[in-house]
């Protein structure tokens, strides 16, 4: 990938620096030898060893520094922005999963209201020349107008986890506008990819075909009317962060200094095409065919039936579009995992 040089006398502050995107973006900033401090708070939502895994790899840098805890914690952050004054901070720690925040309301409350308040607070005590921080497409809802826009109307949220994102956006706009903090909101659009979360469904798919057991399919097994997602590989959505990080918004003429992007491959494709792909992948990488056991269901409270990202603010911006295709993400997710469960 061709990124453009980043400052590396600043510093930057990494929220869940051992989640998905926050480990990828971390090591691209290492690598361009910008000094980075990690925070997460290794929840087990999913299995804890692979975020254990991903922060070994961040901890051979010299210029990274980990804290192992939570956003929710004040008193923690505070004492973290004081002490280390970053430069730019990327809040990527969040409760993600639209299915669970049905189950359980608590922990998003927790760490995607109150955590971020957290940080945007700090933020404004100790000022930054940039804070970006992580949206969602599912703050979308039920839009059946596509591709998504940012300037839609996304006020009838389908899921708990949708809402606190969009309370995520509300929060930066008014300190943007009261503080004059610089802020970017990223609405991501399916992110997957090698070392990514479990919880998503090409990754709980791969699971399944090993344990011989069937995969779920929500969509009643409708091939005409079926799901569709923009699926975004992860190097893509690292590069349009990367971008990001050294154009903030201007407040020049009066304006707010908050701005909000789409990050997504703006290629939405059905689920079954995606699910025929990774077999595909999979049935290469381990050098036999492979088809998955299927079972359809009604999609569940809190799905939609599509997501598909227009990207051309994100264009105009920065000068860069998502581009990799499902069958070069998928291959490459399918060939770490089999390597790394050892399934070759």
């Amino acid at each position: 990938m061709n990124y453009k040089p980043l400052n590396s006398k600043k510093s930057y502050l990494i929220t869940g620096a051992a989640g998905f995107i926050g480990y990828y973006l971390s090591k691209q900033l290492l690598d361009s030898g910008c000094k980075v401090m990690g925070i997460d708070n290794l929840n087990d939502y999913y299995d804890v060893k692979l975020k254990y895994d991903r922060l070994s790899q961040l901890e051979s840098y010299e210029k990274f520094t980990f804290i192992k805890g939570d956003i929710a914690e004040k008193e923690l952050i505070m004492r973290l922005f004081e002490e280390y004054k970053p430069n730019i901070v990327v809040n990527l720690a969040a409760q993600a999963g639209v299915r669970y925040s049905i189950e359980n309301p608590d922990v998003y409350i927790q760490s995607n209201i109150i955590g971020f308040y957290n940080v945007i607070e700090a933020c404004r005590h100790y000022p930054v020349d940039h804070l970006l921080y992580a949206s969602s497409s599912s703050v979308y809802g039920a839009n059946k107008k596509v591709p998504f826009e940012e300037t839609d109307f996304v006020d009838h949220p389908v899921s708990l986890y949708a809402s606190t994102k969009k309370s995520n956006e509300l929060m930066a706009q008014t300190y943007s506008h009261l503080y004059n903090i610089p802020a970017t909101g990223l609405r991501f659009f399916t992110v997957y990819g090698p070392l990514g979360r479990p919880d998503m469904a090409y990754f709980g798919f791969t699971d399944k075909l090993f344990a011989d057991e069937e995969i779920k399919i929500f969509n009643n097994g409708d091939f005409e009317n079926d799901l569709y997602r923009d699926f975004t590989y992860v190097d893509d959505i690292v590069e349009g962060i990367q971008r990001l990080l050294i154009n903030p918004p201007s407040s020049k003429a009066g304006e707010v200094p908050h701005k909000i992007f789409n990050i997504g491959n703006s290629s939405p494709e059905k689920l079954m095409v995606f699910i025929k792909t990774l077999e595909k992948c999979l049935s290469n990488s381990l050098d036999r065919k492979i088809e998955f056991k299927k079972k359809f269901e009604p999609i569940k409270p809190g799905d939609v039936s599509a997501t598909y990202a227009s990207t051309k603010l994100l264009e105009e911006a920065i000068g860069f579009k998502p581009k990799t295709s499902i069958e070069e993400g998928l291959q490459r997710f399918t060939n770490w995992y089999c390597e790394y469960y050892g399934k070759i």
